[in-house]
């Protein structure tokens, strides 16, 4: 009787030394804590859970890289099931369109075998967290397949039919129809799509009352072939932009192959930031720094507020003519702004009063925040862990 009792106790402690390491995912843990994923599990499969879950709806990732396991069109995707989840990194947390071991080494988009590294579907709220991941790998791979989909689910509105830029934009992450979630403290780097949006694609396709938000995130290295290198907003779609940077962005890698006619800012390409008309956009506190070209917007009352646009003179590309700092049809809420690089204000649109044209060097340290104290209250700031 002694002995079984000790067996059970060495059970019992060994059991509770383990959940000190790995925190169990089951039963009261997860609605303490929330559900946990870890480098060998699925994060799709843990994002089912939280979605049935009527309580708990934080998904936890721990740090590693996750790659997809088969091809599709996302490495994983939020839709209107799974409205209102909280996923978020813990540690440093890499979530890449790449699976070297799987792609075929002859395909162009070696080694990406998903079109989005992350897709937000129809139905997603501001309630709808990402947090804290580095977002990578796409390489304009592009399937219609549904599996192991699908990731948006079919629906009687007319206005959300699937299209190329369904599939083909937003490396990084895909934005589509009513959704609009909230995106912080994220690192969208080295992706590539043709033909637009090769760091994020948001495609509201008219339902635009609400915005998605983008707060303290980096778009770093991402290139397309025609528009919005780090961020394209289609026609009628909406976004926040709160202290972030974009550095090293390249738009027109290649010919404009869906403009109809004359190519879309044909002669000095788009932006690191493309906003087409009938789209909405707010811009706070951001910097803008070594893209080929800055914001290209097309939209009319958007605002551009205490945002650094320096020297965005970046190589590539083939449009002919110079780099701009910012080509915007309506420059009326452009106000506090710093500016300088070889074209400042393309259009001549921006109020001087409002605004500093031709400034002083910022003196951007590693993190690129400006130590110039004449720009004290502009531009990104990184956030502490």
């Amino acid at each position: 009787m002694k002995r079984t009792f000790a067996i059970a106790y060495w059970a019992g402690f060994c059991l509770a030394m383990l959940s000190l390491v790995r925190p169990i995912k089951t039963g009261a843990d997860q609605e303490a804590v929330g559900y946990h994923v870890y480098p060998e599990d699925n994060i799709q499969a843990m994002l089912e859970q939280a979605a049935a879950d009527p309580v708990n709806k934080t998904v936890k990732v721990h740090e590693g890289t996750y790659r997809p396991h088969v091809p599709g069109q996302a490495l994983i995707w939020f839709n209107a099931r799974h409205d209102g989840i909280r996923l978020e990194a813990v540690g440093e947390v890499v979530l890449t369109a790449a699976n070297p071991i799987l792609a075929d080494s002859s395909d162009a988009s070696y080694p990406a075998i998903v079109n989005h590294v992350i897709y937000f579907g129809d139905g997603i709220s501001r309630r709808t967290v990402l947090s804290g991941f580095k977002i990578t790998g796409a390489n304009h791979f592009v399937t219609r397949s549904e599996d192991p989909g699908p990731i948006q689910p079919e629906t009687a509105v007319s206005q959300l039919v699937k299209d190329l830029f369904f599939y083909a934009d937003g490396g990084g992450i895909k934005i589509f129809g009513r959704s609009y979630p909230t995106i912080e403290n994220v690192e969208v780097y080295d992706n590539y799509t043709s033909p637009c949006g090769g760091g994020v694609s948001v495609e509201h396709r008219g339902f635009n009352k609400s915005a998605v938000l983008f707060r303290n995130c980096v778009f770093r290295n991402n290139r397309c072939q025609t528009t919005g290198s780090a961020i394209d907003v289609l026609p009628n779609s909406s976004a926040m932009i709160e202290n972030c940077l974009f550095i090293g962005n390249v738009s027109n890698t290649g010919v404009d192959e869906i403009s109809q006619g004359e190519d879309y800012n044909g002669e000095h390409g788009s932006g690191a930031l493309t906003v087409f008309p009938g789209s909405r956009v707010r811009v706070n506190r951001s910097t803008f720094t070594g893209n080929r070209n800055g914001v290209d917007d097309k939209g009319m009352g958007n605002a551009y507020i205490n945002t650094i646009f320096w020297m965005n003179i970046a190589e590539g590309g083939i449009s002919p003519e110079g780099r701009y700092e910012i080509d915007i049809l309506d420059g009326r809420g452009v106000r506090g702004c710093f500016l300088k690089g070889d074209i400042t204000d393309l259009r001549g649109t921006l109020d001087k009063n409002r605004n500093v044209l031709n400034g002083l060097n910022p003196d951007f340290d590693a993190h690129y925040s400006p130590r110039a104290k004449a720009y004290q209250g502009a531009g990104y700031r990184p956030v502490a862990d």
